[in-house]
């Protein structure tokens, strides 16, 4: 791998009253284990006043709030953020997280274009009867109004992927003053985003950058009214009961073929296994086939088998890399748990040794012998798939707990059950990527949906 010319450099928190160095602070290395940046950790007594200052403060009318919410977007992707240009932003992500650099640019465009679309999402959400604001004249004859259920919200953010942070953007919009706490494994992402904001319009006091350690990071929450909290199944079981807390896991995102006739749908299969490196949560990690799988299984390993393993720095990059020690944890919890499946690609290992300490993830493609095999489950942060039978008789019970699912079928019976079961989270119908979205279609339900609530208003 090629290399860059970063020196290691700062970054602070950015508090209610601007930048703050801490004594505590973290070294945010490269893949190689080289140096790029101290990340300053912020105390306990530092957290608990800073969330008394969002509450404290004021929120700036809706307009603004979408004219700055614009301004920092195009700032983000286009201009100099704290004298780092975009091009050099991005490649300093794609070195320290081992995001293929083209992915590290699509998402610096979707962040982009979220700002600028944050205030209008939120309308999608919004109750067919509500109103904004009590002033409406609607209000006369009886309304609701869709007010926030509090002022603060907090967001523990993931460093798998840039564009997680496109997400809370629509909380700033709604009016919230923002928390966020990054990972301290990609932090660039949110401080140069909360930088871009506050030059674009927002005050130090409406948005928030406090990188923590484990001990500290509930206090963020605790301080906040509201809280979204990104993590595997330790974060499901730890906050899915707090009706404050809107946990973010695994996405376990499928595809179900129902027709004996898979060559048509190949293509789909393929791009929603490897795009964006298969490291986002509506990556497809199974799929479920009628009659014999193995033929789908192997073309798909053929296809993938074929994607090149290069630095995350090249423009033709496609898959993710890691530290070597990282790549070889994450092959050995793979094979670990494959059991009875049947390693159609990767069998022989799915590290490649770049060098210098940096492994690439390869493709890796199992085929299990029934639908209800628990390796369906396993979601990794790489283009990993695991292939299974379907028929009628298995059902919806081995599509459940899915972020999305592709449905491939003609059975309107059969969509109907799956817009009906409660745990599939998105149900696209025919050739439809997995990875598929758009701002006025939900991800996990409408963020709005959680930060929102009706009250009714009438004005005699």
């Amino acid at each position: 791998m090629t290399a860059l010319s970063i020196e290691p450099g700062r970054l602070d928190a950015l508090g209610p009253t601007g930048p703050y160095r801490t004594r505590s602070r973290s070294t945010v290395p490269d893949l190689a284990g080289n140096p790029v940046a101290e990340l300053s950790l912020v105390p306990r007594l530092y957290v608990q006043r800073t969330m008394a200052a969002l509450h404290r403060a004021r929120t700036l009318p809706p307009g603004e709030r979408a004219e700055a919410l614009a301004r920092a977007g195009r700032l983000f992707a286009t201009g100099p953020v704290n004298g780092l240009s975009a091009e050099h932003y991005q490649r300093m992500v794609s070195r320290v997280s081992g995001m293929p650099i083209s992915v590290v640019r699509a998402a610096t465009d979707a962040i982009a274009r979220s700002a600028a679309e944050a205030y209008g999402s939120t309308r999608w959400a919004r109750p067919y009867g509500a109103v904004d604001d009590w002033r409406d004249p609607a209000t006369r004859e009886g309304r609701a109004l869709w007010v926030r259920r509090g002022d603060v919200f907090a967001v523990h953010a993931a460093g798998n992927h840039p564009a997680v942070h496109t997400l809370w953007l629509e909380a700033l919009a709604l009016g919230y003053r923002v928390a966020v706490r990054p990972s301290r494994r990609e932090p660039f992402t949110p401080h140069r985003l909360i930088t871009a904001l506050r030059e674009a319009g927002f005050a130090d006091d409406q948005v928030v950058f406090l990188p923590a350690d484990h001990a500290v990071a509930d206090d963020i929450i605790r301080g906040a009214d509201l809280a979204m909290v990104y993590g595997g199944e330790d974060v499901t079981r730890k906050y899915g009961r707090h009706a404050d807390v809107l946990p973010q896991g695994p996405g376990r995102s499928k595809i179900l073929i129902t027709g004996e006739d898979w060559a048509p749908h190949l293509d789909v299969v393929v791009d929603s296994v490897s795009a964006q490196g298969g490291t986002a949560c509506v990556n497809t990690t199974a799929v479920f086939a009628a009659g014999d799988p193995r033929p789908l299984a192997e073309a798909v390993a053929e296809r993938l088998s074929a994607i090149p393993s290069l630095p995350p720095a090249d423009d033709d990059a496609v898959l993710p890399a890691r530290s070597l020690a990282d790549a070889r944890a994450v092959e050995k919890y793979l094979f670990d748990r494959v059991g009875d499946a049947e390693i159609l690609l990767g069998g022989d290992g799915i590290v490649d040794d770049l060098g210098d300490g940096i492994g690439v993830l390869r493709p890796a493609v199992m085929l299990v012998d029934r639908a209800d095999a628990s390796q369906t489950g396993i979601e990794l942060s790489f283009p990993c798939v695991w292939v299974a039978p379907w028929s009628p008789r298995d059902g919806v019970e081995p599509l459940k707990d899915t972020l999305v699912l592709t449905a491939i079928t003609r059975d309107g019976e059969l969509i109907d059950r799956l817009m009906a079961e409660p745990t599939i989270g998105n149900v696209y119908i025919g050739d439809q990527p997995t990875h598929w979205m758009a701002p006025w279609v939900p991800h996990d339900g409408y963020l709005a949906e959680f930060l929102m609530r009706t009250k009714g208003v009438i004005r005699a």
